[in-house]
């Protein structure tokens, strides 16, 4: 399957509020890639991931996501920009007043889903990608927190995404959840999607090898190999 370029950053200066967070970064990121993100708290993983889907705008460089130039996109387009990319957060941000389907159902229709059939299969069909197929009745308290993520990477699956930006996904599960969330999302990419994880845990890459992006010092720089 012939790779597709989805990500180009040459030049560019990431700023949190006044603060330049990353300079002069340089990537590119292509289909079916898995992608680590390390670096210390605060040393600009989650600002380089907001930039991604226009959360920080960029105001230097040139800034390519899916087709989009992040330096000319206009508020309108921000919306489809973000449907080509599902976000898996740490703190799994589902609403917590509604039942799993109903948490699925409501992303879909934000996104321009109308089609009652359509909308029942997709729901179905993510939630049993991501091994959930007979939960979607219960409401996230009644989860575990392992399965409250899996349903956050079955959220983040509904619009059928060519990205998915992982931003610390393990951080509040224990060590055995977080490797099958991991493996997850590892074998998500075989469908060609492709997965870029901010993490702590260096141990994830001996498991699940991939590339390795390192902010340290308002740089990034790729790791060819940390052992």
């Amino acid at each position: 399957m012939e790779k597709r370029l989805l990500i180009k950053y040459v030049g560019v200066d990431i700023y949190q509020q006044e603060l330049l967070v990353l300079k002069n970064v340089q990537f590119e990121v292509h289909s079916g890639e898995f992608i680590y993100l390390l670096g210390k708290v605060g040393s600009g993983k989650s600002s380089l991931l907001k930039s991604l889907y226009h959360e920080l705008p960029i105001l230097s460089g040139v800034a390519g996501v899916l087709n989009y130039d992040l330096l000319a996109i206009k508020p309108g387009e921000v919306p489809y920009l973000r449907r080509k990319i599902g976000i898996v957060f740490q703190d799994f941000q589902l609403l917590t007043d509604r039942t799993v389907n109903d948490n699925l159902e409501f992303v879909l229709k934000a996104t321009g889903w109308e089609d009652k059939q359509s909308i029942e299969e997709q729901i179905e069909a993510v939630l049993s990608q991501v091994g959930m197929s007979k939960k979607g009745y219960k409401m996230p308290h009644q989860l575990s927190g392992g399965e409250q993520q899996r349903i956050v990477i079955a959220r983040a699956l509904l619009n059928s995404p060519e990205i998915i930006l992982a931003d610390e996904p393990t951080g509040n599960l224990d060590p055995e959840t977080g490797k099958e969330l991991v493996e997850l999302l590892y074998n998500i990419r075989l469908s060609g999607t492709t997965v870029i994880m901010a993490t702590h845990n260096m141990s994830w890459i001996s498991k699940f090898p991939g590339r390795i992006l390192h902010c340290e010092d308002d740089k990034l720089v790729e790791v060819n190999n940390l052992f």
